[in-house]
């Protein structure tokens, strides 16, 4: 294979494959049935242009017979007359238009079945063109059902491969991220309430405990004080009587706290 030939094909390749990239169903089928219209416009005018020769080969023809049969009475006329001569003359002329109108004949058999077959194929086409009508719409519809659905599946590829959607991918694991922060603060809170409770809680215990040793202090008092000669009194140690003034004072502070 010589160099130009592989060139030559190469270059045919390229282009039918830049063609067949290039073209658009709908616009390719729209084209198609402009051209079929066309074509049928102009064969109607070819099967107008057969029917019009075709009367005129008939009414060439019936003048021709219409000739003939007068210059057939005309040979009769003369050679009724005697006029061998004449009528010899007559039949020459009826002669010549019987074979005009016989070659007539034969031109109007092959007109009538062009015009025939040009109908027929006027019809057949006519009836093509119906067709690629209503399949280049339905065509048309699946061409731009296809080409939606070829941009959708490129968007959400493109979607799926962009930067956008990574970006959504990490702003949603920082926000789980501040949702598990948010969760773990209530329950530090929750844990410090907690506390806050239980100390409150473990100071009402040591209230009443005080108030417990208090009330067994003053019975323990009053049962001494019983115990002893009429007349005498019981020494209190100095530091007891300062304990306790300080355990009330410390007492009355707490109600008032306990008031507020």
């Amino acid at each position: 294979m010589s160099l130009f030939d592989r060139v030559s094909r190469l270059v045919r390749a390229n282009v039918n494959d830049a063609v067949s990239k290039a073209e658009d169903p709908q616009k390719i089928l729209e084209q198609a049935l402009i051209d079929m219209q066309d074509n049928f416009i102009k064969m109607k005018e070819a099967v107008a242009s057969a029917i019009a020769q075709q009367r005129r080969s008939q009414k060439q023809l019936d003048n021709n017979n219409r000739e003939a049969k007068v210059w057939q009475e005309r040979a009769q006329l003369a050679l009724q007359k005697g006029d061998e001569d004449l009528a010899r003359q007559a039949l020459m002329r009826k002669k010549g238009l019987s074979d005009a109108a016989t070659a007539l004949q034969a031109q109007l058999d092959q007109q009538n079945g062009q015009v025939a077959s040009l109908k027929k194929n006027l019809m057949m086409l006519e009836s093509k063109i119906a067709e690629a009508k209503a399949k280049k719409d339905m065509l048309k519809a699946r061409a731009q059902a296809a080409k939606a659905n070829e941009q959708l599946q490129s968007s959400m590829n493109s979607m799926s491969n962009s930067s956008a959607m990574a970006a959504f991918e990490r702003m949603e694991d920082k926000v789980v991220q501040m949702e598990s922060r948010s969760e773990a603060a209530a329950e530090l809170a929750g844990a410090g309430l907690e506390a806050q409770f239980m100390e409150l809680e473990t100071g009402d215990v040591d209230y009443e405990l005080e108030a417990m040793k208090q009330q067994m202090l003053g019975g323990t008092a009053a049962t001494e004080t019983q115990s002893l000669p009429q007349g005498t009194t019981q020494a209190v140690p100095q530091d007891s009587t300062t304990a306790s003034a300080a355990d009330l004072e410390l007492e009355a502070l707490k109600k008032q706290i306990e008031n507020l």
